[in-house]
């Protein structure tokens, strides 16, 4: 990282729920949490507890210098609700497979 900006990531010791519209979307227990230098706490779930047939895939790609390139999801309602890194730089490789959504339950 560079000067100043930080990113560290661990294991989540709290379960996350992900909820839209009423419908459950992502439940997991082995979420990771990434702690970003002037950026919210952000969970990042196993793409296997993700519903993933209720998200389509978004023309969207924002480059992170970071964390790499950043694919997007969308629900019917919801443009780019959910994104994740496909090939993520070496520091942040734990969130290989792994999305993460604006909203999400922490209980």
């Amino acid at each position: 990282m560079t000067g100043g900006h930080h990113i560290t990531i661990e294991r989540s010791s709290r379960p996350v729920r992900v909820l839209h519209g009423g419908e459950v979307l992502a439940r997991s227990d082995r979420t990771l949490v990434l702690r970003e230098t002037g950026c919210p706490d952000r969970y990042y779930i196993p793409a296997e507890d993700v519903r993933l047939d209720l998200l389509t895939p978004s023309a969207t790609r924002t480059y992170c210098p970071f964390k790499g390139t950043a694919s997007y999801w969308s629900l019917p309602d919801a443009a780019d609700a959910v994104w994740a890194y496909p090939d993520p730089k070496p520091d942040v490789a734990q969130i290989k497979d792994h999305l993460c959504f604006y909203e999400v339950e922490v209980s």
